[in-house]
């Protein structure tokens, strides 16, 4: 049976949030300090989505259902940057000067965008490891601003405990992400100290951009003995190539959440991006109805008994790996 620790999402915790006096809206559409957003009857949304990829898409669908769920009058517009930097600037500029009661953010690079364009509208972002050192919030603990929301830091240490059940004999592994991304920095340094604790070699390798993937991956067969693919968007956008080339080669990926799984890793301790959708529209909501002012919302985890063990089986049998002592695991 697989044994999990609990090392990362229990030390950061799951935060709930406080209630307070939030901004209302002005005749320009935009939030103004105290003045009471739960004297409206509808609500516009913007919504600004990095880029397309299974994660992503199921935080958004999580998001959009608990604004539903709760039966509000909300106009929701869904923009997508394609994951590319300049559109994200555009976009936030664009929502920012429509006026809209939130923004919701979907990964670091939007909510980043975003929140260069508004300290008065509030905004909850989503798909983000660590707000603060995104430059987003005062703390995690204690927001400060106009930003809050929920975290997708997973289970780092659990995963790289799950590789080496998996692959008992591996002595290196590679730790794939893009450079580009800063929460990716956070979850390798997380990687790098499991690994060193579990007296595993280990080497960054690196990207810039989805065009730089397949050469980095065929650049590691021979080198490594398995690979570990944080909650990285750009790598979680390309996991079909990157699993196209390493199971060809056979080097086995563990991954960071369940769509790149799905996309062919082989397994991953990870958490569910609907239910972490759905926690960002609670907060939503509380903000549009309630008055709570996300400055005092701290920013909201999932906790590590909501994570799932999820396998890719076609990837197991490819690679001839074992799986069958995994307990509770859920086959893909």
């Amino acid at each position: 049976m697989l044994s999990i620790s609990r090392r990362n999402l229990i030390t950061l915790g799951a935060g709930f949030f406080a209630a307070s006096a939030l901004a209302g809206c002005g005749d320009d559409g935009k939030a103004v300090p105290g003045g009471g957003a739960s004297s409206k009857d509808s609500y516009k949304i913007g919504v600004l989505q990095l880029t397309e990829h299974g994660a992503l898409d199921q935080t958004n669908e999580g998001f959009v259902a608990a604004i539903e769920k709760s039966g509000i009058d909300a106009k929701i517009d869904q923009q997508n940057a394609q994951n590319d930097q300049s559109a994200c600037q555009t976009i936030a500029s664009k929502l920012v000067n429509d006026g809209y009661d939130l923004i919701f953010a979907i990964a670091t690079p939007a909510a980043q965008a975003v929140a260069g364009a508004t300290t008065e509208i509030p905004i909850v972002g989503s798909a983000i490891t660590d707000y603060a050192e995104g430059g987003l919030v005062e703390s995690n603990d204690a927001p400060g601003g106009n930003v809050t929301g929920t975290s997708d830091l997973t289970p780092v240490a659990d995963q790289i405990d799950l590789l080496h059940q998996l692959l008992p004999n591996a002595k290196t592994v590679g730790i794939l992400y893009c450079s580009a991304e800063s929460n990716s920095e956070v979850q390798v340094q997380l990687a790098e100290e499991a690994l060193d604790d579990a007296g595993l070699a280990h080497e960054r390798y690196s990207i810039s951009s989805s065009n730089e993937i397949q050469q980095m991956v065929e650049s590691m067969v021979g080198k490594v003995d398995a690979i570990y693919a944080p909650t990285d968007n750009t790598i979680a956008a390309g996991m079909a190539t990157v699993s196209m080339v390493a199971n060809e080669n056979k080097l086995p990926v563990i991954v960071g959440c369940d769509t790149m799984v799905e996309d062919g890793g082989l397994a991953s301790y990870s958490i569910n991006y609907y239910d972490l959708g759905y926690k960002a529209g609670e907060m939503a909501v509380k903000i549009l109805t309630e008055d709570a002012d996300p400055a005092s919302m701290p920013i909201e985890y999932l906790s590590s008994e909501e994570c799932q063990l999820i396998v890719n089986q076609a990837t197991a049998d490819a690679l001839a790996i074992d799986i069958s002592t995994l307990e509770d695991a859920q086959i893909v």
